[in-house]
């Protein structure tokens, strides 16, 4: 049996503020946007290429304190051109960083170990790691 993740809470204070930073800044795919009815919404915004998606809203999620996700980590084939192109669309995003040693030798130096870390208007903290081989 397969079992997948496929969404993530993330608690913001501003629905609309939350969604511009998430599909204009990041480039998320808004999946939808709907209103079930008064103080019930729930925004599913998906990063391109990927299976997870997060979810922002109110009334239909689980109350939790805007920024109080942490921890949450992407992955890209080229962090030298994701931290381009975050720069570019005025996401403010770390210098990249080595952390640790790759278990293996692989063709590019950052692949495992190449990061960057920026965090949303509420403060949720996101990490982006390189990954262009697998083993």
């Amino acid at each position: 049996m397969n079992w997948t993740l496929e969404v993530v809470i993330v608690p913001v204070s501003d629905i609309d503020r939350a969604k511009d930073f998430y599909s204009q800044r990041l480039g998320f795919v808004v999946d939808h946007d709907t209103k079930i009815g008064d103080g019930i919404r729930i925004v599913q915004l998906t990063p391109p290429g990927s299976g997870c998606s997060i979810v922002i809203g109110e009334g239909a999620v689980p109350k939790m304190e805007p920024g109080s996700q942490q921890g949450l980590q992407l992955v890209v084939p080229d962090i030298r051109k994701a931290h381009a192109e975050l720069a570019a669309r005025g996401v403010e995003v770390s210098d990249i960083q080595i952390l640790g040693q790759s278990p293996t030798p692989m063709p590019d130096p950052l692949d495992n170990v190449g990061f960057l870390f920026f965090t949303d208007p509420d403060g949720n903290g996101w990490a982006v790691q390189q990954i262009s081989t697998r083993p």
